[in-house]
C-alpha cells in the first residue's frame, strides 16, 4: 500500500494547482518506476500484472495508473471514486493534470497500443449511495470507459454505505476475491 502524496497535495489549502497537477504526474512517475519494480521484485516476477486499488481521490489514482500504464496493471478497483480533480484547479489547466486525469485525456486517446491493451483490462467501479457519496461521478467514469471499449463495471452499494472507511473495507475484500486467481 502507497499512500497517496498526491492525494494529500490536492486537499492541502494553499498550493498552487501547477504544484498539485505536478505532484500527481510525480506520483505516478513513482508508482511506476519504483513501487511496481519493489513489487515484482517481492513477488519474484518480473512480469507479474498488478491490480490497483484505491478509495476516494485514491481510486482516481488506481484508475489512472490503469490507464496510464496498461503494460503492468491488469486491473483497477476504484471505490467511492473522486474522479474529477479539475474543481481544485481553480480555472488553470495544466499538461501534468491532462495526462494524469482519465476523465480528461481518455476522450483523446486514439487507437493505438495503450488503447488496445487497455481494452483487454479490468475497471471496476463500486459507489455507496450514502453521506457524501457522489454516485454520479463514477457512472460518468464508466461512461467514458465503456465508449473507449474498455471493460468496466459499476457496483452500486446501498444507502447505508456513507464515503468512509467501513465502506471501503467491507468493498475491498470482496473485490480482491473475485479478480484474484483462486480468490
Amino acid at each position: 500500500a502507497c499512500d497517496s502524496v498526491a492525494g494529500q497535495a490536492w486537499i492541502r489549502d494553499g498550493t498552487s494547482p501547477a504544484f498539485r497537477a505536478r505532484i500527481q504526474n510525480l506520483f505516478d512517475g513513482f508508482i511506476y518506476h519504483e513501487a511496481l519494480p519493489a513489487i515484482r521484485m517481492d513477488c519474484r516476477s518480473d512480469d507479474i500484472e498488478v491490480i490497483t486499488a484505491g478509495a476516494s481521490i485514491g481510486a482516481f489514482n488506481a484508475v489512472a495508473t490503469l490507464c496510464r500504464h496498461p503494460d503492468a496493471f491488469c486491473a483497477a478497483i476504484g471505490m467511492s471514486g473522486t474522479y474529477n480533480l479539475e474543481k481544485w484547479l481553480n480555472g488553470e489547466f495544466h499538461e501534468d493534470f491532462y495526462f494524469s486525469s482519465p476523465m480528461h485525456y481518455l476522450p483523446g486517446l486514439e487507437s493505438g497500443p495503450q488503447l488496445d491493451t487497455l481494452r483487454r483490462r479490468f475497471v471496476l467501479l463500486a459507489t455507496g449511495q450514502g453521506r457524501w457519496e457522489d454516485p454520479g461521478e463514477t457512472w460518468r467514469l464508466a461512461n467514458l470507459l465503456g465508449d473507449k471499449g474498455i471493460p468496466n463495471r459499476v457496483d452500486p452499494w446501498g444507502s447505508e454505505w456513507d464515503h468512509d472507511w467501513p465502506t471501503w473495507r467491507a468493498m475491498l475484500p470482496q473485490y480482491l476475491g473475485e479478480l484474484t486467481p483462486g480468490g
